[in-house]
């Protein structure tokens, strides 16, 4: 799911993605409330969806309507054979929150057994960023969901400036990688297989979230905090705390992840959420490792303290 808000530069890098020779059959479907359209002479709109295909091999598609539809209708014509692709990039409106279009891929019976979702792409404009951040809620939903951040316009701004937003991304999403991108000059291969909905017990978080430089932001209302500890949760206790903090709190809870060292088994447990979704699994032993639970959490306007005390609670005595 590609998403940034206006202008950030979202159809610079579709355009790139449509044309480069990188080998990958993909289908690229771009929502028809895009702030400009994909470069007229590869796509021309009329009609209900129109569905091009690329000299490169990639086929684009224009949103006519519900995304599950047309989900459904390209992985028909892939099963007859009439299109080739194996993998699907969206591209949200710039003023859209991704977080309905990743709920898709759990919810809709249509899509969820034949789609994977692989993660939040997030295309931030560098000049116009923070003020963006400042007056637009839907651009934090946006960085809040990301899997991957890259910031356009760099050679617009200072090195400071460059910083100071970089800084007050990871306060918002310390778990997105975030690099530059220069006039959509991205490998296909930083956008695809980034494995950001994959269950695993990675949680790679950005070093300058974790040594405390984050602290000094914007008090942005999305933000994002970390539980810790190396004793062991109550099983039944967590899950029943779990619950009750999403059903309070789920539509403000944006995007959430953990690593649970739980007493009442010597295996890691791993869960995640957006909003009110949340699953859970089983992984193997702990082996090398030393059991220790992680848990990040990204919402808005969340009560932090009171979020995190709540978890104490739930330790085994």
């Amino acid at each position: 799911v590609l998403t940034g808000f206006l202008g950030a530069g979202k159809t610079t890098l579709l355009n790139r993605i449509l044309t480069e020779d990188h080998k990958h059959k993909i289908a690229v479907i771009e929502n028809e409330f895009g702030e400009e359209d994909i470069d007229s002479e590869l796509l021309v709109q009329s009609g209900a969806e129109q569905i091009v295909t690329m000299n490169n091999g990639c086929i684009c598609c224009t949103i006519r309507g519900d995304l599950s539809r047309i989900l459904t209708n390209l992985r028909l014509k892939r099963d007859k054979g009439e299109l080739k692709f194996d993998r699907v990039v969206i591209e949200t409106t710039g003023v859209a929150n991704p977080g309905p279009v990743c709920q898709t891929f759990f919810m809709d019976d249509a899509v969820a057994p034949f789609f994977r979702l692989d993660g939040v792409v997030t295309i931030v404009d560098a000049k116009h960023g923070s003020q963006t951040l400042d007056e637009q809620p839907v651009a934090k939903d946006q960085v809040a969901f990301a899997d991957r951040i890259f910031i356009s316009k760099r050679d617009l701004v200072s090195a400071e400036e460059y910083e100071a937003l970089r800084s007050r991304l990871v306060a918002m999403n310390p778990r997105a990688v975030i690099e530059p991108a220069d006039m959509g000059n991205v490998p296909v291969e930083k956008v695809l297989d980034i494995y950001g909905f994959n269950m695993n017990d990675i949680l790679d978080l950005d070093p300058g979230f974790l040594t405390g430089a984050h602290h000094h932001h914007h008090g942005d209302d999305v933000a994002a905090f970390m539980f810790v500890s190396d004793k062991p949760f109550d099983a039944a206790r967590f899950e029943q705390y779990i619950q009750s903090l999403i059903a309070v709190y789920g539509p403000d809870m944006l995007r959430y992840k953990g690593v649970l060292y739980l007493k009442e088994t010597d295996r890691r447990c791993v869960f995640q959420g957006v909003h009110m979704l949340f699953s859970a699994d089983v992984l193997g032993p702990w082996g090398e490792k030393k059991p220790e639970t992680k848990i990040v959490i990204i919402g808005r306007n969340l009560p932090k303290e009171a979020i995190l005390k709540g978890f104490e609670s739930c330790l085994a005595g």
